[in-house]
């Protein structure tokens, strides 16, 4: 039987003015009176430590009080050194709004349009399996639509990037034509592009191509000169073929997708950043993050017509040809160009980015006009009984769901 990822794991990793919001000052500290108010998400963070199999979990909410920052475990479970809110980390997936944004700020300036197809812009890239870059086009990358087989998900690099294999895999480095091709070498996921939702990195790989190709400089670059440099974010980069983090940072762990609670513990802190790129290989902090997505849900990063695009939604799954609906990603979200809804348990709906990778889970989620926004990270990726996934979703609901409401009322 093929192997195949977690649906958690395929989370894996300008002319547009930019006024004060964006750019604002951190919120000050919440007053030791106001910590109560934030104790489920204290006891949430706890509990995933306790009782969850998690080594080290922070997180910062920022509301119209200010802002609370929460942690428990370790960032290194040699040391015993806590974990700080400084810490630099891998993102996995939360990397793609970044990518997204990047688009859609060309979209505006008429570099590019999101009706264009991947052979306008990489011709004859994209063929074979019944793939064909002449029908696919830039907005099928973005949400998801495309049909693409995601490259993560092939039994041979699958087989590599799991279990022991990983520890030998760990530095090897790939080209995005490479990833790309690993993708294409497998059965498109829906027949045609439009018809559904599959969660696919190839498809975002070939995003951060047509970026380079359309503006001759590397993501990374642009990346830092749209996003990072106005926002004033100090702890976030995509790597090139560096394989440890900068600066200060917790360790990384990973069970390397085995399922048994009792799995061995890695430590996966150095690694190759090439497998992710521009689906899944930056690094960046709670801070960071929580200003990334306010300006994402708050509109300061692109122009209205673009910034409606970033939040159309799509339903995650497809249409079976029985009539039936199939999940293909997280229950009860929508997808949107790089950023999601998220229906929690108790009704409570929210809005922002998230990702995994090997070594961690992280999400930046709060109100659609983030006036109240909760960026989390663990070091640790699960799965089985101790579902990282479902270690985020308590956090979000502590903070989210009124207290003694954790399910949805019928």
């Amino acid at each position: 039987m093929t192997r195949s990822l977690p649906s958690t794991a395929g989370l894996l990793i300008t002319t547009v003015a930019l006024a004060g919001a964006a750019t604002a000052a951190p919120a000050a500290s919440v007053s030791a009176a106001d910590a109560p108010r934030h104790a489920p998400v204290q006891k949430a963070l706890d509990q995933a430590v306790a009782d969850g199999g998690v080594p080290g979990m922070v997180a910062e909410v920022r509301d119209r009080r200010g802002r609370w920052f929460g942690s428990a475990g370790v960032a290194d479970t040699r040391t015993g050194r806590k974990r700080q809110p400084h810490e630099r980390f891998r993102i996995g997936s939360a990397t793609k709004p970044f990518t997204a944004t990047v688009v859609l700020q060309l979209a505006a300036e008429g570099k590019l349009s999101l009706d264009d197809t991947v052979d306008k812009w990489l011709p004859g890239l994209v063929k074979g399996d019944n793939n064909d870059g002449g029908t696919i086009t830039i907005r099928h990358l973005l949400n998801h639509t495309s049909g693409i087989f995601n490259y993560g998900n092939d039994k041979e690099e699958f087989a590599k990037l799991s279990g022991p294999a990983w520890l030998e895999h760990r530095y090897d480095t790939y080209t995005p034509e490479r990833l790309v091709k690993i993708g294409l070498r497998n059965p498109r996921s829906f027949e045609t592009p439009g018809d559904g939702f599959v969660y696919s990195n190839t498809g975002y790989i070939l995003a951060g191509m047509i970026v380079e190709k359309v503006t001759g400089k590397t993501l990374a670059d642009e990346i830092s000169r749209r996003i990072v440099r106005p926002l004033g974010l100090t702890g976030t980069y995509l790597p090139g073929k560096e394989t440890k983090i900068r600066g200060p940072h917790p360790r990384h762990y990973s069970t390397l997708f085995a399922t048994e609670a009792d799995a061995k513990v890695h430590d996966v802190t150095d690694q190759s950043a090439s497998t992710g790129w521009a689906a899944g290989g930056m690094v960046s902090t709670v801070g960071d993050l929580h200003l990334f997505t306010g300006a994402l849900l708050r509109g300061k990063l692109l122009p209205p017509a673009q910034q409606r695009e970033m939040f159309t939604m799509v339903k995650t799954g497809i249409k079976l040809p029985d009539g039936t609906w199939k999940d293909t990603w997280i229950t009860d979200t929508t997808y949107g160009t790089g950023v999601f809804s998220w229906e929690l348990s108790c009704g409570a709906q929210v809005w922002g980015i998230g990702g995994a990778i090997t070594g961690g889970f992280s999400f930046a989620m709060g109100t659609r006009d983030a006036k109240r926004m909760i960026v989390t990270n663990m070091n640790i990726d699960r799965y089985g009984r101790h579902d990282s996934l479902d270690t985020v979703k308590t956090v979000l609901q502590a903070e989210f769901c009124p207290s003694g409401s954790q399910t949805r009322n019928t």
